[in-house]
């Protein structure tokens, strides 16, 4: 699954009206050779999370407002997500932004205001 604008179903999940302020956090606004590059810069990138997680709520708002497109993988849908996260991240916390390298390996980013404040660095 892609987090975009809306979910996949475009229905809003639980948290997004807690933490999408659209007064205080505009979208950002790209040319479209500029959101190519963006693209490809997030296509190595995996968001796990689970829905109700208020913390990964957070996150999926500036990815929203952002306009990233990173996949999601929510670990309570699927057991292979929280193996990956586990055996791969060191451990079974979400949110949780993995970041792939051009060597082929893995950062794997805790904590929700850092990876808010590392796509916000990277992306806003």
């Amino acid at each position: 699954m892609i987090l975009t604008m809306q979910d996949a179903k475009g229905v809003s999940t639980m948290f997004d009206e807690w933490f999408d302020n659209n007064e205080t956090e505009k979208a950002v606004s790209r040319t479209s050779e500029e959101q190519i590059r963006v693209d490809r810069e997030t296509s190595t990138m995996v968001l796990y999370h689970y829905e109700t997680c208020m913390f990964c709520a957070r996150v999926k708002s500036t990815i929203r407002q952002l306009k990233l497109n990173i996949h999601t993988r929510d670990v309570h849908l699927n057991d292979d997500h929280m193996k990956d996260l586990v055996t791969n991240g060191g451990k079974p916390t979400v949110p949780c932004l993995r970041i792939g390298q051009q060597d082929e390996t893995s950062i794997w980013l805790y904590e929700s205001n850092d990876i808010k404040n590392y796509l916000l660095q990277k992306f806003g």
